[in-house]
């Protein structure tokens, strides 16, 4: 009896050292998360950029731009005129501008002495990171006035999302994630199956040449993926509140070029696993955690060491999710956010040629 189930221990052992694909996700995803956790993301505010105006550029000026130069929470963008500090935040070159008063030096010692003073500095933050404006707006004022006491010369301007609502900020993060979902890990799944039940040999020996076959299952969870894309959109406008500015067939066209981008990503997932075990373990580390930790869904991108800054650039969903962000809540057109719609086109060719490549050499 003891030999017996020993043995079955020892079977089951040697088919689990076998199964390399499924070792090297049972011992990759603890290292990953815990890099990613441990070391990598952090809620804290780093490299925030940010622009100063100063009419006069006084000794006590130049002593308080240097204050925040210094600082390693903050990235020094330069001094630009009052009438650029719309283009900057906007353009998403700085999260914060700091104006100075004209007479800076002047007021600032008549409230060292006690004199009571009208704000003599000014912060005007990008409010559409909600975790990003609170948090850079409070180190600044430490910076700034380094004491409780001198905060009613500090004056604060939150744009875009002056009610510092949590929903302007997850809403484009929420969906990114969920497209990628629908499309990506269900269409994997969906082909995966059929490979495994056995009925794709079926569907390739009929007169209909693969792509078709391919692209035909596409299209229902590309159906189903629109009607959750204008859902999404009707529930963040009607019941959240968020603002959609910079136009909803902006907004409902780039979510097209990324639901392509998604559908693409499952085919190339589908090439790769051989079971529906493995196309959920493959998405989970190829697409899940890399959405969740390096597309600004989660955390400031700005906040990851410079190794995981450039390993985000390759993921999706963080272009998505910045270009989105943008056009609700900052209220820019698509052709602002021109950058991301041509990275985002780069991807989906890339990856649809890579996909079907392979789907037609795995055939053959």
């Amino acid at each position: 009896m003891k030999g017996n189930f020993l043995s079955f221990v020892k079977k089951e052992s040697l088919h689990i050292l076998r199964d390399s694909r499924t070792m090297l996700v049972v011992m990759l995803i603890p290292v990953v998360l815990m890099i990613l956790f441990g070391f990598a993301i952090s809620t804290e505010v780093n490299n925030v950029n940010v622009a100063v105006v100063a009419p006069e550029r006084t000794d006590g000026v130049r002593d308080a731009v240097e204050r925040i130069s210094r600082n390693d929470y903050f990235t020094f963008k330069g001094y630009i005129n009052n009438d650029q500090i719309d283009e900057y935040l906007r353009s998403g070159k700085v999260v914060a501008v700091v104006v100075f008063a004209s007479d800076y030096d002047r007021r600032a010692a008549q409230a060292a002495a006690g004199v009571a003073t009208k704000p003599i500095i000014q912060v005007i933050v990008d409010a559409s990171n909600v975790n990003t404006a609170g948090s850079a707006t409070m180190y600044l004022q430490n910076i700034l006035l380094g004491s409780a006491s001198a905060q009613s010369m500090f004056e604060t301007r939150m744009l875009f999302n002056p009610q510092m609502k949590s929903a302007y900020n997850f809403v484009p993060g929420i969906m990114g994630l969920i497209f990628i979902l629908v499309c990506a890990m269900m269409t994997s799944v969906s082909i995966v199956r059929e490979k495994e039940v056995g009925t794709m040999e079926v569907l390739l020996v009929s007169p209909v040449r693969p792509f078709k076959i391919i692209f035909a299952k596409m299209i229902p969870y590309f159906a189903i993926s629109c009607i959750v894309l204008i859902t999404i959109l009707l529930l963040a406008r009607y019941l959240l509140g968020v603002p959609m500015s910079g136009g909803v067939w902006g907004i409902f066209s780039l979510s097209l070029l990324y639901l392509v981008l998604s559908l693409a990503l499952g085919l190339l997932v589908s090439t790769i696993a051989s079971t529906q075990v493995a196309a959920l373990l493959v998405s989970a580390m190829v697409m899940m955690m890399p959405i969740l930790m390096l597309s600004g869904l989660l955390f400031p991108i700005e906040n990851l060491p410079t190794f995981f800054r450039v390993v985000s650039n390759i993921v999706p969903a963080r272009w998505y999710i910045d270009a989105v962000r943008k056009m609700m809540i900052q209220g820019v057109p698509i052709v602002a956010v021109w950058e991301n719609c041509v990275i985002l086109l780069g991807m989906t060719v890339a990856l649809l040629g890579v996909s079907l490549k392979k789907f037609n050499d795995r055939l053959e």
